[in-house]
């Protein structure tokens, strides 16, 4: 059976990522960008990558809304940052 194609974060929600969605799902992927692009500071995508041991083009699919991280993905931005990046339960 194929894999249904599921929306990409910036599809549910309109004005990725400065404003917020009613969509909880897409909330929850916009408060972990902001949290990245926050952690990331000054940084570039590049060192960010190197730091994270991930790569730049990962970095910027993610804070352009081109795709959902996965769990390890995570992890590793979150080790290599130093930061808690998932923003808990929306309610």
């Amino acid at each position: 059976m194929a894999r249904l194609e599921r929306a990409k974060p910036r599809d549910v929600v309109p004005g990725w990522p400065d404003a917020r969605s009613d969509d909880p799902v897409g909330e929850v992927a916009r408060q972990f960008t902001l949290r990245l692009r926050a952690a990331m500071g000054d940084r570039s995508l590049r060192d960010a990558g190197t730091i994270t041991g991930t790569s730049h083009v990962t970095l910027l699919k993610i804070l352009d809304g081109q795709v959902w991280p996965d769990m390890a993905t995570i992890a590793k931005l979150e080790l290599g940052l130093g930061v808690d990046l998932w923003p808990g339960r929306r309610n």
